[in-house]
């Protein structure tokens, strides 16, 4: 290349930027909320919260209490009133039982017991009078499955004695069927009772080393299976009962999306959340059951939905007993059959308009991709029984896209996206992350002059993290959960985070319930 050429070429460039520099940026609906490290729940001008529910209150009279860790939230309803389903993910034994892991001490029974019983859902009733809602704590709907409740599995063969489940834990986010009834998800659960490791010919070989920081020593009180977690677990709000799905195969669920294909057969999509792992999708052979069905997995580099069906699949034949072992070990089957590997396939949600479907991967340190991305799949002809699907980036994490590290997706009534993050609460307010400083929730326009625009609506307390997106009917409404603040605190004397009562009091959970005049105009 000539001197001239590169004098060109430069100077060109130099024009460009000079361009997308003086780019006037189109006035935001709303003053973005700068990022903040304060201990606080902020929000922006127009926004105001109340706390609906806190770890450890009281939710009926049988003695029950809200759990720890509230995670994901999901209603079914009037405009007026309704029961919500919340998850709790896991326990921090320091706060839950008061169990040190730094210390030395054993673990008692009666600390097993309190961290088990902070796991599982929560069903609430709530209801509307004079703009606020609140919960009754008199309705014979609260109730809590926990981790000592004893829930069917619903399976082709037994995996357990009976088919008897010892509680769900590690619920992390879920879905709501269109026949009324929730979902939620078993996550991390090998942090409880471990995990098995398989040979060559899939036969059990003992049990995964756990880390102290992922060992919660509850085998050392009851020795269970972990094959009986790991499933998506259906919810039955008006009777309290609930039963493990192995349809939807079995790994670290992060959620379980529902929607309906164009002939009327529901559909779930649903994200292994580890890294390298895949993004799966169900299509139900019922039009009003979740427990008969075909699997599938990602290729998203071909754009195709692979079976994991024993009998379709040659490879699976070779290497599994039966298709119930597909679904035991359905990451293995999916390696086998050269699933596409993800970065950490969290929360999916469909774009109402369109039935986009919208994945957020959060993060992958084993590929230092530190700030994550939401990833769009297209199904061929907007049909989610497709077996083809186009995929593309729609947002990148990072300084340039506005957010790190998205979690939780949700389309409100006018189908804009809003979106949460989840730095780790070790790594909040430091590097790679020190620009964005605490989680937050964001609002992403999906039309019109700021369309793909992440703005901050809220920024959550030290070491916290918001989930649980949820848009009441009022269209006035939007339940949050507050989960983990403090959550790197080592000490009870010294907790990192005095959310939500400030002073000396040690953080607590929380269920928030925000609303406002920008609330109005943002749902309205």
């Amino acid at each position: 290349m000539s001197a001239a050429t590169v004098t060109a070429t430069t100077a060109t460039s130099l024009i460009s930027c000079q361009s997308q520099a003086k780019k006037i940026i189109p006035p935001a609906p709303f003053n973005p909320l700068a990022p903040s490290s304060e201990d606080a729940l902020k929000l922006v001008p127009g926004l105001s919260y109340e706390i609906l529910i806190k770890y450890d209150t009281p939710i009926n009279n049988a003695g029950e209490k809200f759990g720890f860790n509230n995670d994901y939230i999901a209603y079914i309803g009037t405009k007026n009133d309704g029961i919500i389903m919340v998850n709790h993910e896991y326990n921090n034994p320091l706060f839950v039982s008061g169990f040190d892991r730094q210390g030395k001490l054993k673990k008692t029974k009666t600390q097993f017991d309190k961290e088990r019983a902070s796991l599982g859902v929560s069903l609430l009733k709530i209801t509307k009078e004079k703009s606020k809602w609140s919960i009754d704590l008199k309705s014979k709907y609260n109730k809590r499955i926990h981790g000592g409740s004893k829930i069917p599995i619903i399976a082709d063969r037994e995996i357990v004695k009976n088919n008897i489940a010892t509680g769900t834990m590690a619920n992390c986010a879920g879905g709501i069927t269109p026949w009324g009834t929730f979902l939620t998800c078993e996550e991390n659960y090998n942090h409880y009772y471990g995990e098995w490791k398989y040979d060559s010919k899939g036969n059990k070989a003992g049990k995964q080393k756990r880390n102290k920081t992922y060992n919660n020593g509850w085998d050392q009180f009851e020795n269970q299976n972990p094959e009986q977690y790991g499933w998506v677990v259906e919810v039955n709000p008006k009777t309290g009962t609930a039963k493990k799905l192995t349809s939807l195969g079995r790994f670290s669920h992060e959620s379980a999306t529902v929607t309906l294909s164009k002939d009327g057969y529901p559909v779930v999509y649903t994200g292994d959340d580890k890294a390298n792992e895949y993004l799966y999708k169900f299509v139900s052979s019922q039009k009003k059951s979740l427990e008969k069905g075909e699997l599938f997995v990602a290729n998203t580099k071909k754009g195709k939905w692979i079976s994991l069906d024993i009998n379709k699949q040659p490879k699976l034949k070779e290497n599994f007993k039966d298709q119930t072992e597909v679904l035991i070990r359905a990451r293995a089957a999916a390696r086998l059959l050269g699933a596409t590997e993800l970065d950490r396939p969290e929360d999916i949600e469909i774009e109402p308009k369109t039935n986009t479907v919208f994945v957020a991967l959060t993060n992958n340190i084993t590929t230092a991709n530190a700030h994550g991305s939401i990833l769009k799949l297209e199904e061929t002809n907007a049909d989610a029984k497709s077996l083809t699907f186009k995929a593309s980036k729609f947002l990148t994490g990072g300084l340039n896209g506005g957010l790190s590290c998205p979690d939780n997706l949700a389309f409100d009534a006018n189908g804009n996206l809003w979106v949460t993050t989840d730095i780790s609460d070790k790594l909040t307010n430091q590097f790679p992350y020190s620009k964005f400083k605490n989680n937050g929730l964001f609002y992403v326009p999906m039309s019109g002059a700021n369309a793909g625009r992440a703005m901050q609506v809220a920024s959550a307390p030290n070491q916290a993290e918001f989930t649980g997106i949820c848009f009441l009917p009022d269209n006035k409404t939007l339940l949050l959960s507050v989960q983990h603040p403090g959550g790197a605190t080592k000490k009870l004397s010294k907790p990192t985070s005095h959310w939500p009562h400030g002073g000396k009091n040690l953080p607590k959970p929380a269920v928030v319930a925000i609303t406002g005049e920008l609330m109005d105009k943002l749902l309205g």
